[in-house]
């Protein structure tokens, strides 16, 4: 099994150094998804909620979580990012979320590409619970990650 990166030999919590690190191109993409009933799903795409336009608020809300996730994962590094994208769409009672993180830097982006997509379901969640209490926010995974001295990664059984 691999060490944990973020435990040091008395058993603490710890900050990597990535000091040393090379500065490379990095790029993570995540995926996750809220369930929701019809109906609300339809009053998202007529936008006719009343806390206004909960699809563009969330995606808003996400690559703002992305760009403050060093302030957000108490060991995570903070990043500057070159590039986020967050992307929601219907599908059959739910709404899918796809968050791009991308960075020159010395430590990867996952955590922001994740972080992007938990909070823009939370809003989501937030901007419809008047209307359905019944959503669920779920799947929230990593898809791909490139760069870095752990190589490239694509999550198995995706479309990329």
């Amino acid at each position: 099994m691999t060490k944990l990166s973020h435990i040091n030999a008395a058993g603490q919590a710890t900050m990597v150094d990535v000091g040393e690190k090379a500065v490379t191109q990095r790029e993570a993409v995540a995926r996750g998804r809220i369930v929701l009933q019809e109906g609300t799903l339809r009053l998202l795409q007529q936008n006719a909620l009343p806390k206004g336009n909960a699809i563009e608020t969330a995606r808003l809300a996400g690559i703002m979580a992305a760009k403050r996730t060093g302030e957000l994962i108490p060991l995570c590094h903070p990043l500057g990012l070159d590039f986020v994208d967050v992307q929601i769409t219907a599908a059959k009672n739910s709404l899918e979320i796809e968050a791009t993180a991308r960075c020159h830097g010395q430590t990867g982006v996952e955590m922001e590409a994740l972080a992007a997509v938990s909070v823009a379901a939370l809003t989501l969640y937030d901007m419809c619970k008047a209307a359905d209490k019944m959503m669920v926010i779920g799947d929230i995974r990593l898809i791909k990650k490139s760069g870095g001295r752990s190589g490239d990664f694509i999550r198995p059984g995706e479309k990329i």
